[in-house]
């Protein structure tokens, strides 16, 4: 797999499908995930209708760059987070929402891509926002999807999504896997498959087990602040998708996303959770094909 640098001190793995000559798309995940969770399928159907598709390993996770001198005790952050001791937390983390989307156009300018077409989910979702608002001169759009604006008010996770959100998988290779099907909190009820996530449990396990970077980015997340002010300036076309099945990131997230950039585009799409189930892709492809044209 290709490793790119991005300065000043990060290296990330990516991975491309589609023609480079064909309009450029980025896809940002989110929060613990590897690449692999934009489905190859999803990808190459993406490519299929002209772009050129580009996935990659946020800084932390799978084979991208590991901040291994910054260890971050997750009960500890969560313990200041939740007490109100925010100094006390920022100074466990060692990058913001910034720092992580400044890798992506990193990414984008080591690939000789001057402008992207940006599509971040959930976390990532957040990194995308914070490209489109620092950088605007390099997002030609912005797809926001099972996203929020970082206001605490919109886009609450249920008890149960957030509880799973928060508990570790075991260490060894049979056990992360199995836990894997306690995501099935926030995924579609209708298309939700726990088979389907053991695949993806198993293959990123295999790939890079790394859970030491999740305190990390969980940190930059959780610290990055409203975005509403900005957003509300923001003149990148943006697109919102939300899942109205979403328990981990509420419906209410995208509605506010969209309710703040002028002029956005919001698609609430019924039977979908946390995830993109393959029997959602053809209009999940068709809204981003035609978004980003």
């Amino acid at each position: 797999m290709p490793i790119a640098d991005v300065p000043p001190d990060v290296r990330l793995a990516y991975d491309t499908f589609g023609d480079p000559a064909d309009p450029p798309v980025l896809l940002v995940m989110g929060f613990g995930a590897q690449l692999l969770a934009w489905d190859e399928g999803f990808c190459r159907a993406l490519a299929d209708r002209g772009r050129y598709v580009v996935r990659y390993d946020n800084r932390d996770c799978g084979l991208s760059t590991r901040f291994d001198d910054r260890p971050v005790d997750l009960a500890r952050f969560v313990a200041a987070v939740s007490s109100g001791d925010i100094p006390g937390a920022l100074a466990m983390v060692p990058y913001t929402l910034a720092d992580m989307a400044d890798d992506g156009l990193g990414l984008l300018t080591a690939l000789g891509i001057e402008r992207a077409h940006v599509v971040g989910a959930s976390m990532g979702g957040m990194i995308a926002q914070v490209m489109a608002i620092a950088h605007p001169e390099r997002v030609l759009t912005l797809t926001s999807m099972m996203s929020s604006t970082g206001e605490p008010e919109y886009g609450q996770s249920t008890p149960e999504a957030q509880a799973v959100l928060f508990r570790g998988r075991p260490a060894d290779r049979e056990g992360h896997i199995a836990a894997a099907e306690r995501d099935m909190v926030w995924a579609s009820r209708r298309y939700g498959d726990p088979a389907v996530l053991r695949a993806l449990a198993a293959a990123s396990y295999d790939r890079a087990y790394y859970p030491a970077g999740i305190g990390r980015q969980l940190g930059a997340m959780v610290l990055g602040g409203s975005r509403a002010d900005a957003l509300r300036e923001l003149t990148v076309p943006t697109l919102v998708i939300h899942g109205l099945d979403d328990t981990l990131i509420a419906p209410s997230g995208g509605e506010r996303t969209a309710e703040l950039v002028p002029d956005a585009k919001l698609l609430l799409v019924p039977d979908m959770g946390h995830d993109r189930p393959r029997e959602l892709w053809p209009e999940l492809v068709g809204a981003l094909a035609a978004h980003t044209a």
